[in-house]
């Protein structure tokens, strides 16, 4: 038992982040770590409400909590973002590094010590805590790699006075259409391409700063892991994920923002009977195939399991 590799799993407390994060915690327990499952308080106790099943503990597999500053019976605060992002960033190093101590104490909790941390891109205090503690962190973008990519070079759009925005009349006079064609790699690739927290047109925005904070701390990370595979973005993976327009994959339909309802449903008709749509659900087919090729025995995503396995184990030995 003393020698089973413990890695504690820290997702952002959002549906879209928690169930990745899960699924790369079941992952890693198949290989033999033992889990701890690290929610906030608040997202702890209203999954218990939705089921109250749902967060027991099973063999080497476990939930814990941390609080995040805010109070948990406070619903606005804790579904704020930015609220939430903030005290995120203020609050939770040193519950966080209890809870390890905690965990730690091998007679009062049973389970080896913390020998690895996983935790998504947006809770990066957790890499302060792990270069505390001597042991490896791996962050976990749960977006693809384009949408890294576009967070890596949201402080070039603020060194090249691209954002913020000068003014809200700059979300619909056609600026957004601006072609971004300085970032290596990129094809075809517009301002409104980027994901959108950038369109602020405050400076001090928080929200923004707290992803050009988190963007400039996850250099410090052991590794990261993206929600990619090697053909899907094979040129941006080779360029630190850069980035590929959907026109690039032949998926997808674009709609202005200013939409009414008869283009939308002009659009779904085209996409469920139309030729564009029979060269799309062709393309969707192809990415399938080799998403499943990237996953199986000896694909990209296969050995790449293996590289963020020997991070994290560092010199810790798998029990046989």
């Amino acid at each position: 038992m003393a020698h089973k590799p413990h890695a504690i799993c820290v997702p952002f407390p959002a549906q879209g982040h928690i169930n990745p994060m899960l699924q790369v915690a079941k992952l890693l327990h198949s290989k033999g770590f033992h889990i701890t499952f690290v929610n906030t308080e608040y997202i702890h106790n209203r999954i218990l409400r939705s089921n109250p099943t749902s967060l027991c503990d099973f063999l080497n597999f476990r939930f814990e909590t941390i609080s995040n500053g805010l109070d948990p019976l406070d619903h606005e605060a804790n579904l704020d973002v930015t609220t939430v992002c903030c005290a995120l960033s203020n609050n939770c190093l040193a519950p966080f590094l209890n809870l390890i101590q905690k965990l730690n104490d091998g007679v009062a909790s049973e389970v080896p010590p913390v020998t690895c941390i996983v935790s998504d891109g947006g809770m990066s205090f957790t890499i302060d805590a792990a270069q505390q503690l001597g042991i490896p962190d791996v962050l976990f973008w749960t977006s693809s790699g384009c949408g890294v990519l576009g967070y890596t070079h949201y402080p070039h759009l603020v060194e090249k006075g691209l954002a913020p925005l000068k003014d809200a009349s700059y979300l619909t006079n056609g600026y957004l259409e601006t072609t971004v064609d300085w970032i290596p790699g990129m094809k075809t690739i517009r301002l409104k391409d980027l994901p959108t927290f950038f369109r602020t047109t405050d400076p001090n925005d928080l929200y923004f700063n707290w992803i050009l904070r988190e963007v400039d701390r996850a250099s410090r990370a052991s590794a990261i892991i993206m929600n990619t595979y090697d053909s899907l973005e094979e040129d941006a993976l080779n360029s630190l994920c850069k980035m590929y327009a959907c026109s690039e994959w032949g998926i997808g339909i674009e709609i202005d923002k200013n939409f009414k309802r008869e283009e939308i449903e002009k659009v779904i008709i085209e996409l469920m009977e139309g030729e564009k749509g029979k060269e799309m659900k062709k393309k969707a087919t192809e990415w399938k195939r080799k998403a499943q090729e990237a996953t199986s025995y000896g694909g990209s995503s296969y050995d790449n399991l293996d590289k963020v396995l020997e991070i994290l184990l560092g010199n810790n030995k798998m029990d046989n």
